[in-house]
């Protein structure tokens, strides 16, 4: 078909997509549809903000389905809340500084610095810069794990024969580098990560074994010490026996807030805490975020 014909030729005029105008009609016919694992826009529309917190503080609100990831910048005190919803969500979590990426959770020095391998409330999210990223606040859960990570293709494609992103099991590590793309980090940028709501127990002779949930409904709550990236991927544990990909919907609620000041008990709870926290701190006042 030659140019002039192109131009004069006419479109069916039957309704659909295979017109830019049906397009365009069938998108925005979609406009009351729940999309599942979307972020709620603005995070004030959520319907039932936490106890005491106002809508209008609400800073990030979204349901991460089984399978999928999220991610997201908050500032400098901003309270993050997990909850697992139905008992069987586990959340990888990555954090960096957003200011400087390279500096980025160090699970090491996480478990180090506080004598405490098993994570709960008072506990400190370090980088290996001897600084506080995040600090755990609240804990309903206690069923966390700071030693095995998260999973990767080839486990995932070994065990459910599959681990790619857009595929029926997805693997941890996959959804970290497609949630970490969206901030300008890579392959190298993903470290060890923490994984909340799935526990793990270490033997008396350094066996690990899998001690799974502590139920529906229990949450855990986050402080953000400096401007983080935050990526997280609801995924099963690497340690979760049951031979089918099984993991339920995780809901994230962040709200305005303020960080760990000398006053809080956590501040002081240790004297290597403590030194972290003053670290923290002396960056922040440095860059004026203090």
């Amino acid at each position: 078909m030659t140019a002039e014909e192109l131009a004069g030729a006419h479109l069916p005029s039957e309704p659909g997509t295979h017109t830019t105008h049906g397009a365009r009609d069938h998108a925005r016919a979609q406009g009351g549809t729940v999309v599942e694992a979307m972020p709620t826009l603005p995070a004030s529309a959520w319907p039932a903000p936490p106890a005491g917190v106002a809508a209008s503080d609400l800073t990030w609100a979204e349901v991460v389905a089984g399978g999928n990831y999220a991610n997201k910048l908050v500032a400098r005190g901003t309270t993050i809340r997990l909850t697992d919803l139905a008992g069987d969500a586990c959340a990888h979590l990555l954090l960096f500084n957003a200011d400087q990426p390279w500096e980025r959770l160090n699970v090491a020095d996480t478990v180090k610095v506080p004598w405490q391998a098993y994570l709960g409330a008072g506990h400190p999210l370090l980088s290996d810069q001897g600084r506080v990223l995040a600090s755990i606040v609240e804990d309903s859960s206690g069923a966390h794990d700071a030693l095995c990570g998260t999973t990767s293709l080839g486990a995932n494609e070994a065990r459910y024969g599959d681990g790619a992103p857009q595929g029926p099991s997805p693997a941890g590590r996959e959804l970290f580098l497609l949630g970490g793309s969206k901030h300008g980090l890579g392959a190298r940028d993903v470290p060890p990560s923490l994984s909340f709501f799935q526990g793990v127990g270490v033997g008396d002779d350094g066996t690990l074994s899998f001690t799974g949930s502590a139920g529906p409904g229990r949450s855990v709550t986050l402080r953000a010490e400096l401007p983080l990236v935050v990526l997280l991927a609801n995924v099963p544990h690497p340690l979760d026996p049951r031979e089918s990909y099984t993991c339920t919907a995780l809901e994230v609620l962040a709200w305005r807030g303020a960080p760990t000041a000398p006053q809080d008990p956590l501040w002081s709870a240790t004297p290597e805490g403590e030194r972290a926290y003053l670290n923290t701190d002396d960056y922040a006042t440095a860059r004026g975020l203090a």
